[in-house]
C-alpha cells in the first residue's frame, strides 16, 4: 500500500478539541511524529505497534530540527507507512506545516492537511476573550513574536497599531516589552487593554490583563511564561464578564475546612 503523510492540527491542549477526522488519522496511522505540545492523552489513540516519534523543540533547543522531520516524514511514507504529523494547534498557523507539506511535494510524496483548532482562537474563547465582537472587534491579526526584533517587519507594527482591532501574538512573552512598545511607538494608545493566556484550555490555565503600559510589570509579578497567547484590544475587557472557563475550574476545586 503506498504511503502517505497527514499533518494533523491536534488543537491547542484540550484533547477533546481535536477534529473527528484527526482522531480518526491517528487511530489509522503506522507512525506518529508528534509536538511537544501536543497533549499526550492523544497518543493513547495510537494502534497497538505504531511507532511513535518525539519531534519536540523548546526555545533556543530542538529536540529534532526540522530539516530532520521533513527527512523522517519523506522516509517512512516511502516505506509505505501511513504517516501522522501531529502537530499543537493548526499544522498551516504558525506549524511549519507548509513546509513539510513542500517536502513532500518536493519528493512526490502524498499528503494532506487536517486542520486543527488554533491556539489564537481557542485560548482567547476559553478566557472569555471573543477576537470578533460586532461592536468591538471588525478585525483581527495573528502575528508570531518572533518578528518582534525582525528589521524586515518593522514596516508592519504601524499597520497593526492603527489598522487592526483585535492582535493575537503567539510565542510572544520573551518579546512582550519590545511587542508593547512598538504599539505605542506606532499610535497604539498604552491604555489598551491586553491579556497573557498561559496554558490556554488546559485545567492550569491562567489568564493576566492589563494594559500596554501596565502588563510588563503584571506578568514579572504573575511569573507568566511559555507557552501563552497575547491577545491585545477592546475586546479584553470581556474577560472579567466572560471568564466561563477558569470560572468553571474554580468550582471543581474541592474547598478545604480548616
Amino acid at each position: 500500500m503506498a504511503g502517505k503523510v497527514y499533518l494533523v492540527g491536534a488543537g491547542p491542549g484540550d484533547p477533546e478539541l481535536i477534529t473527528v477526522k484527526g482522531l480518526r488519522c491517528l487511530e489509522q496511522a503506522d507512525v506518529i511524529l508528534y509536538d511537544r505540545l501536543v497533549n499526550p492523552e492523544l497518543l493513547k489513540y495510537a494502534k497497538e505497534g505504531a511507532q511513535l516519534v518525539y519531534c519536540g523543540k523548546l526555545p533556543h533547543y530542538h529536540t529534532m530540527k526540522q530539516e530532520t522531520i521533513n527527512r523522517f516524514l519523506v522516509k517512512y511514507a516511502k516505506k509505505g507507512y501511513q504517516v501522522v504529523r501531529l502537530k499543537g494547534g493548526d499544522p498551516f498557523v504558525f506549524g511549519r506545516g507548509g513546509e513539510e507539506a513542500e517536502e513532500c511535494t518536493k519528493h512526490d510524496v502524498p499528503f494532506e492537511v487536517v486542520p486543527g483548532i488554533t491556539a489564537g482562537i481557542a485560548a482567547s474563547a476559553y478566557a472569555g476573550i471573543p477576537v470578533t465582537h460586532r461592536t468591538l472587534s471588525k478585525s483581527f491579526a495573528f502575528i508570531t513574536g518572533h518578528q518582534a526584533g525582525d528589521v524586515a517587519a518593522e514596516h508592519q507594527w504601524a499597520s497593526l497599531a492603527n489598522g487592526v482591532d483585535t492582535i493575537c501574538v503567539y510565542m510572544g512573552v520573551a518579546h512582550l516589552s519590545t511587542i508593547t512598545k512598538q504599539l505605542i511607538s506606532h499610535g497604539k494608545s498604552p491604555k489598551t487593554p491586553i491579556a497573557l493566556i498561559q496554558w490556554g484550555t488546559l485545567t492550569d490555565q491562567r489568564t493576566v490583563v492589563g494594559t500596554l503600559e501596565t502588563i510588563e510589570e503584571l506578568a514579572a509579578k504573575s511569573q507568566i511564561s511559555n507557552p501563552s497567547m497575547i491577545v491585545i484590544g477592546e475586546v479584553v475587557r470581556l474577560h472579567e464578564k466572560l471568564n466561563w472557563f477558569e470560572e468553571e475550574i474554580l468550582q471543581k476545586i474541592p474547598v478545604v475546612q480548616g
